[in-house]
């Protein structure tokens, strides 16, 4: 042991310190302090960080709540968006001054099937980042410099970090929903990857249905372009969409509730597909005999691979995509997250480092 602390103060001299938000022990506040600043290896790149979003996967994180639990001490972050102020042996594709992003899909191996059939997000040996390996809340952060997201020019960093995670993610499960442009489209949880979720399905050519519990989203659904909201406190969305519209060709549920999952489903007309993205604790029951019988689709959707990446993020250079953001210090990190847990967030928060 005291070896090991020898070793991190010597390396704190060498590399020299940054301030992060470091995860210590599940279910307790995150430490903001000063940590060793990282070393890169072969292929990586060092980022100095301009913003990261906050996502309810770096709560889990946090709480360890997944079967599959992140390592400790954790820096979380998956949204990490800043500058390159130093580049490894070997990476010829970027230099510094670049503005790049880290997200989820830290790397993968490049060699499975997945990941050679551009199904990367699927690979078993992949990393990700802010879970198994230290991410963007920190005012630095390396990452292999094949998988970090290229920012387009004139996007600012805070408003772009949660296209990152919510919005790939979101992009990715409407792509995969196999809708087309005029059909109906459900949304369920107008939160932090939901109100991106609408925008993108808008700019895609669908017919928004916006479902969410407070009044609050719902306004904002309706700024956002929805063609329907519905309250799932007043009414049941799943009567009331196959009633207006006779059930939505996609529905896609961001939610993290059982409830919201099940009446998703039910929202759904015959040869329909339900999305799952959200992660609730919660097991969904799919009725065998209604799936079979009306063709319905259940399917689960995860981020997005680098190339979902490059369109998701075109769309926002292009203005069809902007997140509602809310920017804070590092040091409110542990506010944040108990406004996440009483669902006080509207849209996303970032963190902006000095």
């Amino acid at each position: 042991m005291k070896e090991t602390v020898v070793k991190d103060a010597k390396q704190a001299v060498e590399t020299g310190s940054m301030k992060a938000a470091v995860v210590n022990e599940f279910k307790q506040k995150l430490e903001v302090k000063e940590v060793p600043k990282p070393t890169l290896e072969y292929g990586e790149v060092l980022v100095k960080i301009e913003a990261c979003g906050v996502c309810h996967t770096d709560l889990h994180a946090a709480h360890g709540d997944w079967p599959v639990k992140p390592k400790l001490p954790l820096i979380p972050g998956h949204e990490g968006v800043g500058i390159i102020e130093e580049i490894g042996e070997g990476v010829k594709s970027l230099k510094v001054g670049d503005r790049v992003g880290i997200p989820w899909l830290y790397s993968a191996c490049g060699e499975c099937e997945y990941c050679l059939s551009g199904r990367e997000t699927l690979c078993p040996d992949q990393e990700n980042g802010g879970y198994s390996v230290d991410g963007g809340y920190a005012e630095y952060c390396k990452a292999p410099a094949d998988y970090v997201a290229r920012i387009p020019e004139g996007l600012d960093p805070v408003e772009v970090a949660p296209i990152l995670c919510a919005g790939v993610t979101t992009y990715k499960a409407l792509k995969v929903s196999e809708a087309k442009p005029g059909d109906w489209v459900a949304i369920y949880g107008i939160g932090g990857l939901g109100h991106i979720a609408l925008q993108y399905a808008k700019a895609m050519g669908f017919n928004v249905i916006a479902v969410d519990i407070h009044e609050e989203k719902l306004v904002l659904a309706k700024e956002l372009g929805a063609d329907l909201t519905i309250n799932g406190m007043e009414t049941d969305p799943a009567v009331a969409i196959q009633e207006a519209v006779g059930g939505v060709q996609a529905s896609i549920s961001v939610a993290v509730t059982k409830k919201a999952f099940e009446q998703a489903y039910q929202s759904v007309k015959r040869g329909g597909t339900l999305v799952v993205v959200g992660l609730p604790h919660d097991e969904l029951p799919i009725p065998i005999f209604d799936t079979v019988l009306n063709g319905v689709t259940v399917r689960g959707s995860i981020v997005g691979t680098r190339k979902d990446m490059q369109e998701a993020l075109d769309f926002a250079a292009r203005g069809k995509v902007r997140s509602q953001i809310e920017a804070v210090d590092l040091d409110s990190i542990n506010e944040v997250f108990e406004n996440m847990e009483a669902g006080k967030i509207n849209g996303r928060v970032v963190l902006k480092m000095n």
